[in-house]
C-alpha cells in the first residue's frame, strides 16, 4: 500500500468561505473526503495536515522521511516565498506533487514563481478542487512507475 502525506498551507482552512470566485465553494473537509475515496481506489492511504504556520509545514514534511512514499502539497502563499519549505522537500527526497486550486500563472505577477516547482515531480494548477484529485492520481502513477 502506497503511503501519502497531503499538506495544505495557509488559509486553506477557510476554503468554501474565502474568495469563492477564485477558490471555489468546496471546503477543505470536502476536498479531503474526495481524496480519501480516490486514494482507496488507487490502493493508497493518506494522512492530511493543514497549518497556517511555515514551521509546522516544514515539521510535517520532515516527519515524512522514512514514513511516507509521496507528498501532495498545496503550499498556498508559501509557494512564492518559502525557501524553507522548498529545502525541506529537497532534504527528505520524497516524490512531491505541487497543486493549486487557481492557475497561479494567470494571477498576479508575484504568484507566477514557485519555489516548490524545482523540487517537485510536477505541478497541477487551475482546476479548482480537481487539482488535488489530479495531483493524487499523478503522484500515485509516478510512484508506481506508470
Amino acid at each position: 500500500m502506497i503511503k501519502l502525506q497531503v499538506i495544505h498551507g495557509p488559509n486553506l482552512n477557510l476554503l468554501g468561505l474565502r474568495e469563492p470566485a477564485i477558490y471555489g465553494n468546496q471546503t477543505l473537509a470536502d476536498i479531503e473526503q474526495t481524496l480519501v475515496a480516490e486514494a482507496e481506489m488507487l490502493a493508497a492511504t493518506l494522512s492530511c495536515f493543514q497549518s497556517n504556520s511555515e514551521g509546522a509545514l516544514v515539521d510535517c514534511i520532515q516527519a515524512t522521511f522514512g514514513q511516507k512514499d509521496g507528498i501532495l502539497i498545496n503550499p498556498g502563499a508559501y509557494t512564492h516565498t518559502s525557501v524553507a519549505i522548498r529545502d525541506a522537500i529537497a532534504a527528505v527526497g520524497i516524490p512531491t506533487v505541487e497543486v493549486h486550486l487557481s492557475n497561479i500563472h494567470q494571477r498576479e505577477a508575484f504568484r507566477h514563481h514557485s519555489y516548490i516547482a524545482a523540487v517537485a515531480v510536477g505541478q497541477i494548477c487551475g482546476f479548482g478542487a480537481d487539482s488535488y484529485r489530479l495531483g493524487l492520481q499523478a503522484l500515485v502513477r509516478h510512484l508506481k512507475g506508470c
